[in-house]
């Protein structure tokens, strides 16, 4: 057995589990001569002995790394899709032989530096995007190089990728038609910044249901989802005392809402008085804080399992039933 200050190697886990060093690699390394259950006894003890291969001689010997990378927009992080997106990434890679670094971007930033990082400098062996653009150069540079990734979003390409995305289409019909049962007439809609493949779907929704339970659209103003919260709340307090006012609300994300909420009421508005609002969230923190926000689901810790699941499942070559999936909202 290893001593205190000695790191645990193969023949750690050899030792552990009765098996030959050269079994507990081929496991580790996912052989296919080895069965699951064996599988899964070795990397239950890698786990249990604090076991993390070497990357560099890792990357010598199979070229792999043993990386996902997950190249996320971590700006303004206030009951957005950063924790939960992780959370679910993370479950699944923690059963694995993988480990995740995660590339941070910005919206001001050039979207393609971070992939052409990871691709250049071997840093990853698949890559987990979000934030997808109807033509999104980042889908066709790892394609045309080969390179396993998955988006979180669609894209308006003919290319064919995978994807696991949200219907935020079928949100915004679903929360149009919500207000409009209350008898709220006059609805605006606090999208995702116009050059992102969501705020199509968002939008579209959106316009669908105002089309169909005979509504109208207000203005918002130049704000969406992207705007720093305490110009979305000072566009609350402003559109409040405007003339054309929305008596129906519906938002994007739960800290735009709380935001826009917020300025509504100082501006002397009341919830449920004066006007209705819905919001997508992926927790349940408005309900807890401002429960008279009409709350929708958004299940992002379930969408960063199935694209963690699906990134090692292109990454080691196997096929997949479905590279393309769907999620629909819920209470």
């Amino acid at each position: 057995m290893k001593q205190p200050n000695e790191k645990p190697t193969l023949k750690t886990i050899a030792q552990v589990t009765g098996l030959a060093a050269a079994t507990v690699s081929r496991a580790l390394n996912d052989a296919a001569d080895i069965s699951a259950s064996t599988k899964e006894r070795v990397r239950l003890a890698a786990r249990q002995v604090g076991y993390r291969p070497n990357r560099a001689g890792l990357r010598l010997r199979t070229g792999k790394t043993r990386v996902v990378a997950l190249v996320l927009n971590i700006e303004d992080e206030i009951l957005g899709i950063v924790s939960p997106l992780l959370s679910g990434v993370a479950e699944v890679l923690e059963a694995s032989e993988y480990n995740l670094v995660v590339i941070p971007e910005t919206p001001a930033g050039d979207p393609l530096k971070p992939v052409m990082d990871v691709i250049n400098n071997g840093m990853a062996d698949g890559i987990i995007l979000t934030r997808t653009q109807p033509y999104d150069l980042r889908v066709k540079v790892l394609t045309d190089r080969d390179f396993p990734f998955v988006t979180y979003g669609r894209t308006d390409m003919k290319i064919k990728h995978p994807y696991i995305d949200f219907d935020n289409e079928a949100f915004a019909y679903e929360s149009v038609r919500r207000l409009a049962a209350l008898g709220r007439r006059n609805l605006a809609l606090l999208a995702p910044p116009p050059h992102l493949m969501f705020h199509r779907h968002m939008s579209d929704g959106f316009r669908r249901g105002i089309r169909d339970f005979d509504c109208m659209e207000m203005p918002l103003g130049d704000i969406d989802l992207d705007t720093p919260l305490q110009e979305v709340f000072n566009r609350g307090r402003k559109h409040f005392l405007s003339t054309h006012r929305a008596d129906g609300i519906v938002a994007g994300s739960a800290s735009a809402s709380v935001a826009l909420l917020a300025g509504l009421e100082q501006a002397g508005a009341t919830i449920q008085a004066d006007f209705d609002m819905v919001a997508k969230e992926p927790a349940r923190f408005t309900e807890w804080i401002r429960p008279e926000i009409i709350a929708i689901n958004e299940d992002i810790r379930g969408s960063g399992i199935a694209l963690a699941r699906t990134v090692l499942s292109i990454a080691a070559g196997h096929p997949l039933q479905s590279l393309q999936q769907v999620l629909f909202p819920s209470d």
